[in-house]
């Protein structure tokens, strides 16, 4: 995603130039590793306690001390005479006391024991998550061992886990050994490098082990030791909070809404409950009880991300950002025709009704005050270089402190945009396109980049979401989305004429306009922010469509990976679009420990381009080739899963050379992996939270996915999310400036490649399901063209639920 632009640029925060922001010493940057995690652990424990939650249920706590009187009641002594001894340590208030001081007794005896039971189910479960066997099983197999732990799993987890429940029992992300990174290392740049290039680079990565490894190694294990997480808090640090590039598109991905329907026409409406669902998500944040999310429905991840997700800020700085986080903030600020508004979510009796909040929505919709000077393009500062947007918000601040804190102390961010988008009859792909580029870069003055997430409802209804990466990564923001659309949709719902149900509130206050008195000193600062900000939107080109021949329930049928399916078919398309190899850049979550963000899979590798220059040969039967496929999708799990399981490349590679840069040890190995950019960038979006959709009566009301930028000048993002169990969205993006590239004769590519692999199982083996063929009845060969379709469905006008 967004985080492989930013994992390219890494060299510019570390080079030679910066030295002196990492002067501090490395045992220094450790400490401070160990005690911002324990900082976080702390509070964390905190806040369950406030909860009820630390170290388990009091309900728990007092069924066991009622066992316990209990037990005394019948003559029984379940301590041991160890209850005794603690009356005798007790101060003795007389006779009439006794009573009491055997009631204290038999609490603290009942804490004691409560404790050491607490503490060994956390210690049992931490060695069952450690476990990572059932994961590397084939797929569609369960052995004996494995249902074994699963039982085990699920009976030390508790009947009713929360959010944070697995929190305290969650592994540490392992550090792998050097020689076996290395080793992995070279084997995904084999198929990208010449044999004098890649010749160069064995013997640097020996020498790096001979010389400069061992030492490294140490470090990060003296981290791991004391931090939650060896990796995560200075990928957050150097990869993004030091980035100084512009947030917008380098830095953000988008969110769609539902694809083909828009439940109601008016934006004032459609905003009112999308912001009250977000909200009631919120208190459900709050109160933990979203249920932890379950990989394969067995292993618990962490959610350590989720806690970010609202009242959340990256506040600029000139060498290095800051995420500003508050504990609560009741109001959402809001930006329509160059004008920002503060709206008040909640009242004394709680949350505003979406009525109600559609109510101050359409107040400001029509509000018919202009907007001030400086304050229309006022926001494009965000999408300035960060060390520009540090030293001007200085004045910003200190000219505008209230409206500036309304905004940054905002719940989330809300851009009321005066245009249409989404799908139309007229010109659906064109449509599409305009959809995604207005979510990703709107008109560069028309978010506020810093905030953890804009919520942007276009004037015809059509909902979108633009996120920050720094916090969290896109299957937290993700799953959050999901609620917000099915609980905005089947569980508020729309009155018949569209409006939120419910009745308007007439004594309800009017939204705050916001006030800014800035000095014309920031005007050319304003408008060089604001140039750059559209020089960068109308480079971006972006290509949405949605491939409907077939989805995962065919894959499913050819007993493969629908992942690795993609991967394949993009890694084939690729090559047709630019005839070479390149590295390839797949997010994978390492949420199976503590704090883990992602890892990268490196999906190029020797197998797939077999397979690849099989496919462009037309020698090479149809049997052939799908040997090979099976073979590349097996390395492709293969490696999925190593990145999983901790056992990734680069995150390893990236501590290492800031532990490298710490020490001002120059590593030429280090510093060329580090250089290395990612042509095609590729990410999945899940669909996390299939419960809450009914695909089957409702087959369009699922969420059409998102996408983000480019991670090279001349390079591919590409983005997709199974729709259903028929079709796959597809999301590209790349620069117009580059004559290397073109979304949409990717997009070409990729649609044929789709089809030329899945004839292969047509003409492989007899199917009980069949892609369609949409009038073709002998099926596309290799090297055949098929003229782009689009499903002919468009977006209703309204619908009531």
């Amino acid at each position: 995603m967004a985080e492989a632009l930013q994992a390219s640029s890494l060299l510019s925060p570390l080079s030679s130039d910066g030295a002196a922001e990492l002067s501090s010493p490395v045992w220094q940057e450790i400490y401070l590793s160990g005690l911002r995690s324990w900082k976080r652990h702390l509070w964390r424990v905190w806040n369950d306690f406030l909860t009820g939650m630390v170290p388990a249920s009091p309900l728990s706590w007092l069924f066991l001390f009622s066992a316990i009187q209990l037990a005394c009641f019948l003559q029984l002594d379940p301590s041991l005479g160890l209850m005794e001894k603690i009356k005798e340590l007790l101060p003795d208030w007389g006779g009439q006391h006794y009573q009491l001081r055997g009631l204290l007794a038999a609490a603290l005896f009942a804490s004691c024991l409560w404790g050491a039971l607490v503490f060994t189910l956390h210690v049992a479960l931490r060695l069952l998550l450690s476990h990572h066997g059932w994961l590397l099983e084939p797929h569609g197999t369960m052995s004996s061992p494995t249902k074994t732990w699963l039982a085990l799993v699920r009976i030390f987890s508790g009947r009713h886990p929360r959010l944070f429940s697995f929190q305290r029992a969650l592994p540490r992300q392992p550090v792998p050994t050097a020689q076996e990174t290395i080793r992995k290392y070279l084997e995904s740049v084999r198929p990208v490098l010449e044999d004098d290039a890649f010749d160069r680079t064995s013997a640097l990565a020996s020498d790096f082990l001979k010389l400069q490894a061992p030492r490294l190694q140490l470090y990060l294990h003296l981290k791991s030791w004391c931090a939650s997480n060896y990796v995560s808090d200075w990928w957050e640090e150097f990869v993004y909070l030091r980035s100084r590039g512009s947030l917008m598109v380098n830095s953000t991905y988008y969110l769609m809404d539902f694809l083909y329907v828009t439940p109601t026409p008016l934006q004032a409406a459609r905003a009112g409950n999308a912001v009250h669902a977000l909200l009631l998500y919120r208190h459900l944040l709050n109160r933990q009880e979203i249920p932890p999310t379950l990989l394969m429905g067995m292993r618990p991840l962490c959610s350590a991300q989720f806690e970010k997700i609202f009242n959340t800020t990256r506040v600029p700085g000139v060498e290095k950002d800051y995420l500003r986080h508050l504990q609560d903030s009741q109001h959402v600020a809001v930006f329509h025709r160059g004008r920002f508004f503060r709206l008040q979510t909640h009242s004394s009796n709680g949350l505003l009704s979406p009525r109600a909040l559609e109510q101050q929505f359409q107040e400001i919709l029509d509000d018919p005050s202009p907007a001030c000077p400086l304050e229309e393009h006022l926001a494009a500062l965000t999408a300035a270089p960060r060390s520009m947007w540090a030293q001007v918000r200085e004045s910003v601040k200190t000219h505008a402190a209230t409206a500036l804190e309304a905004v940054e102390g905002a719940a989330f961010f809300v851009s009321l945009d005066s245009e249409p988008a989404g799908l139309t009859r007229e010109d659906p792909a064109a449509s599409l396109d305009a959809y995604a580029h207005a979510l990703l870069a709107g008109r560069g003055h028309d978010r506020w980049f810093d905030k953890s997430f804009t919520l942007i409802v276009f004037s015809n209804g059509k909902l979108g979401l633009s996120v920050e990466h720094s916090w969290a990564d896109c299957p937290v923001s993700g799953h959050m989305w999901e609620f917000t659309l099915a609980t905005e949709c089947f569980r508020l719902g729309y009155a018949a004429d569209g409006h939120c149900k419910g009745q308007p509130d007439p004594a309800l206050p009017r939204p705050w306009r916001l006030q800014w008195d800035l000095p014309e000193q920031i005007h050319p600062t304003i408008s060089l922010a604001l140039r750059g900000a559209r020089a960068l939107s109308d480079d971006v080109d972006c290509h949405v469509f949605p491939f409907s021949r077939f989805g995962k329930s065919f894959i499913k049928c050819c007993d493969v990976s629908s992942d690795s399916f993609i991967q394949l078919a993009l890694q084939l398309a690729h090559f047709r679009d630019r005839g070479q190899f390149c590295l390839t850049y797949e997010s994978a979550m390492t949420r199976l420990f503590l704090e883990g963000r992602t890892e990268t899979v490196r999906c190029c590798t020797r197998e797939a381009c077999h397979f690849v220059r099989a496919m462009e040969d037309k020698e090479k039967t149809d049997q052939q080739c799908l040997a090979l496929f099976r073979v590349a999708v097996d390395r492709h799990q293969a490696l999925l899963k190593a990145a999983m399981c901790g056992q990734g490349i680069d995150r390893h590679l990236f501590a290492l050379y800031v532990t490298s840069r710490l020490l001002h040890m120059q590593s030429p190995f280090l510093t060329q992996v580090q250089s290395q950019q990612w042509p095609l960038s590729t990410s999945q979006i899940p669909v996390q939270q299939m419960h809450l959709f009914d695909v089957r009566n409702y087959p369009d009301y699922v969420s059409s996915g998102g996408g983000f930028g480019p991670a090279n000048d001349h390079g591919y993002g590409v983005s997709y999310i199974f729709m259903g169990e028929n079709m796959v969205t597809f999301h590209i993006s790349s620069k117009k400036s580059s004559t290397k590239t073109d979304s949409h004769r990717l997009g070409q590519h990729i649609e044929d490649a789709l089809l030329d692999v899945a004839s292969l199982f047509q003409a492989g083996q007899p199917l009980k399901c069949r892609f369609r063929r949409l009038g073709e009845s002998s099926g596309y060969r290799r090297g055949s063209l098929s003229s782009k379709t689009v499903d002919p469905r468009v977006p209703t006008a309204s619908t009531n639920f």
